[in-house]
């Protein structure tokens, strides 16, 4: 009996440490799926069906469209500790590559990214499409920010490039509100657009700085271009660009407004007329506010924008002003209806009404 219990006993203090051990083990396996699951990639994306109709001054319909405005799908991920990646396609014409990169944020302070990806200029740009308070971006961000670029060079106010950000003097708020004062972008780029191998051997720099002067809602921001770009005539032409804005953004008031200027061209006679020499200029200001109740969020805009594609002539000008709804019945849904009265300095007035659907997943 005494043998028995010697053996039950001799048994049991053998177990614990193999326990011990088991659940150690057991823990690494946990840690070591846990870190796989971290680094597995995410899949996302979001499509947006549009509908446009644009009047004369009469109120008479000119032409109308439903389309298909962007159609987007992205990867992402972790590859090890600091080093992540993204790559996102559009599929609204045939697919087309948007964004590809990696970024390595070794601390918040410094940051490296190099691929494709947008170009740190303006405070619109930077937003998200879903968040935009209108349909689209501003004509004059649009113009003078790669998108449907004055000069003719550029789409998706992205280009191939390096990149490096940071965010610098962090501070904490009473109620545990952290955030970085100053945070600042400065890449150097192709200049020939998304998707595009430089034809020139010149690479163009652009930076922005902002500041958060003791609220993190609260933004100024400056933005600078320098560049060149090559058209057919292999002509180096001037792509120069500077954009100055300050924006609050607490949640739900939203208040934005920044002007953005550019040189574009070459000052030579005997250019040809499409590569003359011109000033731009615009500004917009845009409120809004979102009312919650529960998920849904409504938020009514307001927005003024001017845009002079060359200032050179007389009257060239033209304001839009935007009344519109963005509407968000679920996390994952959002509506807009924006209407624009189009003011040319130098012509009628039009109409033009949007609404756009939108969702994520």
């Amino acid at each position: 009996m005494k043998r028995i219990f010697r053996t039950i006993v001799g048994m049991m203090l053998l177990s614990i440490p193999l326990c011990v051990s088991a659940q150690d083990n057991l823990q690494q396996q946990v840690d070591n799926l846990q870190g796989k699951v971290d680094r597995m990639p995410k899949i996302s994306g979001f499509v947006q069906g549009m509908y446009q109709a644009n009047l004369n001054n009469e109120g008479e319909l000119i032409d109308n469209t439903f389309r298909m405005r962007r159609v987007r799908m992205s990867i992402d991920g972790t590859l090890v500790k600091g080093l992540t990646y993204k790559i996102q396609g559009d599929f609204t014409r045939s697919p087309m590559l948007v964004d590809a990169y990696l970024k390595y944020k070794p601390c918040n302070e410094f940051a490296i990214q190099v691929g494709q990806f947008k170009i740190p200029f303006s405070i619109e740009s930077p937003i998200n499409p879903l968040n935009l308070e209108i349909f689209d971006y501003g004509e004059s961000v649009k113009g003078l920010t790669g998108y449907s670029d004055v000069c003719g060079v550029g789409s998706l106010g992205r280009d191939l490039g390096i990149m490096a950000t940071g965010s610098l003097f962090p501070v904490e708020t009473q109620n545990g509100e952290k955030f970085g004062i100053v945070d600042y972008s400065l890449g150097v780029f192709n200049g020939n657009g998304a998707n595009n191998l430089d034809n020139n051997n010149r690479k163009d720099i652009v930076g922005r700085l902002e500041v958060h002067p003791g609220l993190k809602a609260l933004t100024l921001s400056g933005s600078y271009y320098y560049g060149k770009y090559t058209k057919d005539d292999n002509v180096n032409c001037t792509r120069d660009r500077w954009a100055a804005g300050a924006q609050y953004n607490d949640g739900n008031l939203v208040i934005r407004g920044e002007y953005i200027g550019g040189t574009t061209g070459v000052a030579h006679t005997v250019i040809p007329e499409d590569l003359g020499y011109f000033n731009s200029n615009g500004y917009y200001g845009v409120v809004g506010y979102n009312f919650q109740a529960g998920e849904q969020k409504i938020m009514p805009v307001l927005r003024y924008e001017h845009f002079t594609k060359d200032a050179s002539i007389t009257k060239g000008g033209t304001n839009w002003y935007t009344v519109g709804i963005n509407y968000w019945p679920l996390k994952s849904v959002n509506f807009k209806l924006d209407y624009s009265l189009v003011q040319k300095e130098a012509g009628e007035n039009s109409h033009r009404v949007v609404g756009i659907l939108s969702y994520k997943f």
